[in-house]
């Protein structure tokens, strides 16, 4: 699990709104933690942000964003593709998505295509055969850059590594690669 969280001593004469937690009048403690989860029931990577402020009440407000963010939805993808499951894959592709890869004489456009790419990809493939991410880039919502090595039952495998780049774009309240 990624975790970061931050810790801020707040001194303020004036009451201090922040989301629901009560007004606070004196100097408080206020702890905010986030975090990326994977959830059992949708099968993928949410955020979730969990704020505590020290009062008399001691309440906790519990905040998840509505739309992933875009190296979530690419992490999402390789897992997707690293276990031959392209029905977890097929939502985080744009119907007018353009897969370019260079070792191929013309782009796959769209949907229906790029799926049936990694199709023909995946049946030819073992399990054992994955995409390892060496690092995402995650400071955008609508571009992220991968780079990648494949990996055979845990070892390298010589000369395969790779880099990507994927566009996003917010589609009907999900973010999805275009």
């Amino acid at each position: 699990m990624l975790m970061s969280s931050t810790a801020s001593s707040l001194f303020s004469s004036k009451p201090l709104p922040l989301h629901r937690i009560p007004t606070l009048s004196r100097p408080q403690l206020i702890f905010t933690q986030h975090a990326n989860i994977f959830t059992s029931s949708s099968k993928a990577w949410a955020s979730k942000t969990t704020i505590k402020a020290s009062s008399s009440e001691n309440q906790t407000v519990t905040v998840a964003p509505s739309v992933e963010s875009a190296s979530d939805v690419v992490r999402s993808f390789y897992e997707g593709i690293n276990g031959h499951d392209l029905d977890s894959v097929e939502e985080l592709i744009a119907e007018n998505c353009v897969y370019e890869d260079l070792i191929f004489p013309r782009p796959f456009v769209g949907r229906k295509a790029i799926l049936e790419f990694f199709n023909k990809f995946i049946d030819t493939v073992s399990k054992d055969l994955q995409f390892v991410i060496d690092d995402i880039s995650n400071e955008d919502s609508f571009a992220v850059g991968v780079t990648w090595h494949l990996e055979w039952k845990g070892k390298s495998f010589p000369f395969s590594k790779g880099c990507s780049f994927y566009r996003l774009d917010a589609v009907n309240g999900k973010r999805q690669i275009m």
